[in-house]
């Protein structure tokens, strides 16, 4: 067989093995990936979130110092983090920490496909989901 035949047998055979491990790999719960998104994000802004809680005045120092969020009262810019986290990104991006856009993109990527896909069966949203169209009550 020529160099160019064996070649082509292994590219083949690589092919092989290649869709034969993602379609292994594709029997990974996909429940279990949506609780680890969950977690992970959760985690950032759940650590964030707590110090701002532990010391209001390092709360509003971080948003007079660090932040610098424009056209806001550094007080009311501390309560508007409570917002919907996916605007809380956009901000942080834009205003803070415009160099941290892979921090960003992956926090929104992750949000966006929760947001789209939903939060997964290992999840208390699924269950009530599953009530609720178990009664008829849920109006679309």
């Amino acid at each position: 067989m020529s160099a160019a035949g064996h070649a082509a047998e292994h590219a083949s055979a690589a092919r092989v093995w290649l869709n034969s491990t993602r379609v292994w790999l594709a029997r990974f719960p996909l429940c279990l990936i949506q609780l680890a998104m969950r977690i992970a994000v959760g985690a950032v802004f759940f650590n964030s979130g707590l110090l701002k809680i532990n010391s209001w005045e390092f709360a509003i120092k971080l948003f007079q110092d660090e932040y610098k969020v424009p056209l806001l009262d550094p007080v009311w810019a501390a309560r508007l983090t409570t917002l919907p986290l996916l605007g809380m990104i956009a901000v942080i991006q834009t205003f803070v920490y415009p160099q941290a856009w892979t921090d960003h993109l992956l926090w929104a990527s992750i949000l966006v496909f929760l947001l789209t896909r939903g939060p997964g069966e290992l999840s208390l949203d699924y269950l009530v989901e599953r009530w609720v169209l178990k009664q008829g009550r849920l109006l679309i």
